[in-house]
């Protein structure tokens, strides 16, 4: 099990700098690092990241052969990974858990946790972070879009009991992902616990804004978009549910 090396810190300024910082260092995993609280969590784009005392802050740090464009499919693992250990955990199960391109934890609509990929190449192989908050106890306010918590929804499991879970589920479907090789069994996954297809959903790319109607993934985690009957890729981009 991957949780056999974990070290938890009381705060951290990121546990995904921590993890890459270790990986600097030498260290080729896998290790978990979890703080109680980081002061600098991150989200994707550079975003900061809530990081308030009872919620999950976890980062595994892990040494891969596969090439560097590769490893964004690691969201996805993560994510099937992480929804699978809240069904095993949280009672009750909120019906409306769901998944949302590329990285998101979703409860009705709203968001309760992410998943930060980083990864840098060097002579050993590929160090991989795989960064997971999730708001447990509280989620933040004023954000540009609508967020929840665990607690809202009537489970609130201890961040500690939570990890192992998760820490259980990604070591099934890392060994299934298989670097890349086994991905297609993971796509399946994904697109199982992801919401409909043809939600409306807006993807804004940096320099356009796509809405269109969800239309799955292609073999390699690519989104796929249909927008006035064209079916566009998106291999990046921020991603908001139309309501």
């Amino acid at each position: 099990m991957i949780l056999d090396r974990v070290e938890r810190l009381s705060a951290v300024d990121s546990t995904n700098v921590e993890a890459m910082r270790r990986a600097q260092a030498g260290e080729r995993g896998p290790l978990w690092i979890m703080a109680d609280v980081q002061t600098a969590g991150r989200g994707r784009s550079g975003r900061s990241w809530s990081s308030e005392t009872g919620n999950l802050h976890a980062s595994l740090l892990l040494t891969l052969a596969l090439p560097q464009p590769k490893a964004y499919q690691l969201a996805l693992v993560t994510g099937v990974a992480v929804f699978d250990a809240l069904r095993a955990v949280l009672r009750p199960v909120p019906p409306g858990l769901r998944l949302k391109w590329p990285n998101d934890i979703l409860i009705d609509g709203e968001k309760t946790g992410g998943i930060l990929i980083e990864s840098s190449a060097g002579a050993d192989g590929l160090a991989a972070v795989v960064g997971i908050g999730l708001n447990v106890r509280t989620s933040p306010a004023g954000l540009d879009r609508p967020a929840t918590h665990l607690a809202a929804h009537g489970a609130c499991p201890e961040p500690s009991v939570l990890l192992a879970s998760i820490a259980d589920a990604l070591t099934a479907w890392l060994a299934t992902w298989d670097e890349g090789r086994g991905f297609a069994a993971v796509r399946e996954a994904w697109l199982n616990r992801a919401h409909p297809i043809g939600e409306r959903m807006g993807i804004n790319t940096g320099t356009e804004h796509v809405v269109g109607a969800f239309a799955g993934l292609d073999p390699e985690g690519a989104l796929l978009l249909d927008a006035e009957g064209s079916v566009r890729r998106f291999t990046f981009g921020d991603v908001a549910l139309v309501r």
